[in-house]
């Protein structure tokens, strides 16, 4: 058969392209799979934002905190500095009622703080459903206020979706329903990977048959929701210490318990719980800040549900406290109504405070998480432990060691050295814990 023949420059040529052929699964397996995959995947490069420059001329002074000086108090600001600011991440925040001013109040903030001008997306869903506790609206209002402008000052690029229930949430079973199908509606429609929750009901108002049942159907959202579809639901550890409100009707003479209890969703093991803490802020940097316990932080041991596997990590002197029972907080933040980040609403600026205050907070960390990770950290929890119970927690948090909970006549817990049911592993040092919340959320 006659053969062809090749000049030596296209035999050259073929021989390197079958050398790079060579080649090729040893390059790919220096790459990660990261690098090769799709958006919203380990590897794919952050989209940057740009750091507000607040004017020394916008403060309060005192103990009324700007934007900047929480996200310097957090170790957000060197992040923020790097463009790392919640662009191109989503919080969505549910909430009954909303507010009828949370626009032209957040722009009005936004104007003093240099903050980016960015459009609340506020849906109601459910609108057409008869509206129910509407004497709370007022109160709402400020609810809703409080946690927009807490994730805009703290992530100022990340979007904000506030999702409304003509039903006002108080305790048992009532408002919940309708939180869940919102909670849902944000999933379905991938509204964003991060669902705030500043509420809660006690597990003494829940511990009938409609409220175990109720809750089975949480359970069951949560989980698939954080181990399928990437979600992170963050939720307050509540404002009655180591108590809550047994009934709706102590809800509204505010008449506490006077037993110890939980209150969902914080019990979630599925959720991270944030309690929280008192913050003194006596300079311009990390260093001069100071955080004790804040006395009516939410804190205890779930009646409901057992100690999940990433709380067994915990030493054996947290152990003997579980008791197998799920403990929180996880974390903590600023709720002191007299020390904390201003909030304006309808031409005021006060402090508000409360765990609904340190909820969105945390929130709008891991909407700068998940644009530092560019992909969603989903569920954190586990490993949130990994770090907590390391060396690396000496670094990634403020532990609070000093105060307690009691509150109300009821004997509280102690904050001490490590996690416990008051301020949980304490509060974030952001710059040092994201990037190590990152790296354990993407190992095994």
């Amino acid at each position: 058969m006659h053969m062809p023949t090749i000049s030596s420059a296209v035999r050259r040529r073929l021989a390197s392209q079958f050398a790079l052929l060579l080649l090729l699964p040893l390059a790919l397996s220096a790459c990660s799979v990261a690098d090769i995959l799709p958006h919203g995947t380990p590897g794919r490069t952050p989209d940057r934002g740009v750091c507000p420059q607040e004017s020394a001329s916008s403060g309060f002074g005192g103990q009324v905190y700007t934007p900047r000086q929480m996200r310097i108090a957090y170790g957000v600001e060197s992040l923020c500095q790097q463009g790392y600011t919640g662009k191109g991440q989503t919080v969505v925040l549910i909430e009954s009622f909303g507010s009828p001013t949370i626009q032209a109040d957040l722009d009005a903030y936004s104007q003093r703080f240099k903050l980016p001008l960015t459009k609340v997306d506020m849906r109601a869903p459910l609108s057409m459903r008869a509206a129910s506790g509407t004497e709370d609206a007022k109160g709402w209002a400020v609810e809703t206020t409080l946690d927009v402008e807490t994730v805009h000052a703290i992530a100022p690029d990340a979007k904000i979706v506030v999702l409304t229930s003509p039903v006002a949430e108080t305790q048992g079973v009532l408002g919940l329903p309708e939180f869940r199908w919102l909670q849902q509606y944000a999933v379905d429609n991938q509204l964003g990977n991060i669902i705030s929750q500043s509420y809660g009901a006690s597990e003494l108002s829940l511990d009938d048959a409609a409220g175990r049942a109720e809750l089975r159907q949480w359970n069951d959202f949560y989980q698939r929701a954080t181990t399928q579809q990437g979600m992170t639901f963050v939720a307050s550890s509540g404002d009655g210490g180591p108590t809550n409100y047994a009934t709706e009707e102590d809800a509204r003479t505010r008449q506490l318990a006077s037993v110890p209890t939980t209150s969902f969703p914080a019990n979630s093991p599925w959720v991270l719980t944030v309690g929280g803490t008192v913050l003194s802020i006596t300079g311009s940097t990390l260093w001069d800040v100071r955080e004790s316990a804040w006395p009516k932080s939410g804190g205890g041991f779930s009646a409901f549900y057992a100690t999940p596997s990433y709380q067994q990590l915990l030493p054996a002197s947290a152990l003997s406290q579980l008791q197998n029972r799920r403990g929180v907080p996880d974390v903590a933040a600023s709720a002191d109504q007299r020390a904390g980040l201003v909030i304006h609403h309808q031409g005021k600026y006060r402090v508000i405070g409360g765990t609904s205050a340190s909820a969105p907070l945390w929130a709008a960390l891991i909407a700068i998480g998940n644009q530092m990770a560019g992909r969603p950290l989903g569920f954190i929890n586990p490993a949130l432990y990994k770090i907590g119970t390391s060396d690396k927690a000496k670094t990634d948090f403020r532990d609070i060691s000093t105060g307690n909970n009691s509150w109300a006549g009821v004997p509280g817990y102690e904050a001490v050295p490590g996690w416990d049911p008051v301020t949980g592993f304490g509060s974030p040092i952001a710059d040092n814990l994201l990037p190590d919340l990152i790296a354990a959320s993407s190992s095994p």
